[in-house]
């Protein structure tokens, strides 16, 4: 149907408009001229700008970007650890250091295997091996910040068991390799085991609200597996009368003025029983225990398994999946034995107040390889010790796999035959090592708040002023 007319008007045929644009491609003509020459001045300007002021560009960008309040704060923490190296981003709200430090996000939390101590003799590759997690942090932190947001590197026990020379070259190519991204470089140092566990508590202790004013809560023990040591550190029960108990002049003795208080810490590190050192040691305690057939307690049953780690030639072990006897083995790793100085000693001649007379009342959190060793398996998040003690004897028998229907989980436990071991060494740290009573709960805590647990944390608000922490042995 053809198009109505409207009153007053008259329809245009193609005809007609190409004469009308025929009409007026002068006048366009001349006004594209007059566009071109003012497009042509405005280059011209805006190259002399630039020439001039090279870095308007970033002037104007950060005048529009939303402002940085004046009081956020960023540091970086890397935790060389045994196994890999894991970078921690956190972002605060402090205005001067006498303030209080209130965390507003752990913005970053990556890692990076190998650890520094696998490039044993090659420093400048240990250090490169940073670059993916300093690559990641330059994401995250304002570029107006990064040169007043301060980075520390420490190691732990992986570098510390090394030795001093090949640790120190390390660490001297970590530090001039920093030095090459815009974060000021606080520290890069092998951190005492007494500060770990120390930082670690703090870490707690912080997230779980416990330094708050108001809060009359008991705070934490805070018990940490690592790849190389163990720590274990808690605030000892105040007196009846509110002071603070005594405590031997020893190294375990630890106190810490933080946020305006004093706590009285009992703390210490035990190199070389980190899981992947105890391994070792359980496996060389089954060498000198072997029987003909070379049987091993805590392997699976039945399978022949080949060892090669610290050993002049390599050992086909035949697991013989013995819950007993794999505890046996374990408890002779923890020297429980050994002569005790100064009593009472938790394990290898190590004191420790009693866990049952001295901390009767707080919580107890643990994490690290306590966390991945036993959520996998499906460990309630907060047990008792007889609980771990019934999966342990599950998984060294083969009953709980004989029973377990993912397949994922399956191949999991079929891929590493040290689960017993593993198990059965975690258990007998914490009730024979430790001594923590079978009616305690335990809380694994990969995380509390979205916010991950370890030393980290607690070393980060370290750095952000000197006076909130101090070391008196």
């Amino acid at each position: 149907m053809p198009p109505k007319k409207q009153p007053g008007s008259r329809l245009k045929t193609p005809y007609e408009q190409l004469r009308k644009a025929a009409a007026t491609k002068g006048q366009t003509k001349q006004s594209l001229a007059s566009v071109r020459i003012v497009f042509a001045l405005l280059g011209v300007i805006a190259a002399v700008v630039f020439y001039r002021y090279p870095n308007i560009l970033d002037t104007f960008a950060s005048k529009s970007a939303a402002p940085i309040p004046s009081c956020q704060k960023y540091a970086l923490m890397v935790d060389a650890g045994s196994t890999g190296s894991r970078i921690h981003v956190y972002r605060f709200h402090q205005c001067t250091k006498s303030d209080p430090v209130t965390l507003e996000e752990e913005e970053l939390f990556t890692q990076t295997i190998p650890g520094l101590s696998a490039f044993a003799d090659e420093p400048k590759k240990a250090a490169e091996s940073l670059d993916t997690l300093m690559q990641d942090a330059l994401q995250v932190v304002p570029k107006s910040l990064q040169k007043k947001t301060p980075i520390a590197v420490k190691a732990t026990a992986g570098l510390r068991l090394l030795g001093e020379q090949k640790s120190e070259a390390i660490l001297a190519a970590v530090r001039s390799h920093l030095a090459e991204y815009p974060f000021p470089v606080i520290d890069v140092s092998i951190m005492d085991g007494k500060d770990e566990g120390v930082f670690a508590w703090i870490t707690v202790n912080f997230l779980l609200g416990n330094f708050d004013n108001h809060n009359q809560r008991h705070t934490a023990a805070v018990l940490d597996l690592g790849g190389g040591s163990t720590q274990i550190v808690f605030e000892p029960d105040r007196l009846p009368d509110g002071s603070l108990p005594e405590l031997p002049e020893h190294d375990s003795k630890y106190v810490l003025h933080f946020d305006g208080k004093d706590y009285l810490l009992y703390q210490n590190s035990y190199l070389g029983y980190g899981l992947m050192e105890a391994r070792k040691k359980i496996h060389k305690q089954a060498m000198v225990m072997q029987s003909e057939d070379n049987g091993h307690a805590c392997l699976p049953r039945g399978l022949l398994w080949e060892y090669t780690k610290d050993v002049t030639e390599p050992i086909k072990f035949n697991g013989k999946g013995s819950y007993a006897e794999c505890i046996n083995l374990t408890d002779l790793t923890l020297n429980k034995n050994k002569h005790c100085e100064l009593s009472p000693c938790s394990f290898n001649g190590i004191y420790q107040p009693p866990i049952a007379e001295s901390f009767q009342h707080g919580p107890i959190y643990i994490f690290s390889y306590f966390h991945d060793r036993t959520q996998p398996l499906g460990l309630p998040a907060t047990f008792r010790l007889p609980e771990l003690e019934a999966l342990t004897e599950s998984v060294c028998s083969g009953a709980y796999l004989d029973n377990v229907t993912d397949v994922a989980l399956k191949e999991e436990i079929l891929d590493r035959p040290e689960w017993c071991l593993d198990l059965s060494f975690i258990y007998r740290l914490l009730s024979y090592g430790y001594e923590i009573p079978n009616d305690r709960y335990l809380t694994v805590a990969k995380k509390i708040n979205g916010v991950e647990t370890g030393w980290c944390l607690g070393a980060s608000i370290a750095i952000l002023g000197d006076s909130s922490l101090e070391h008196i042995q």
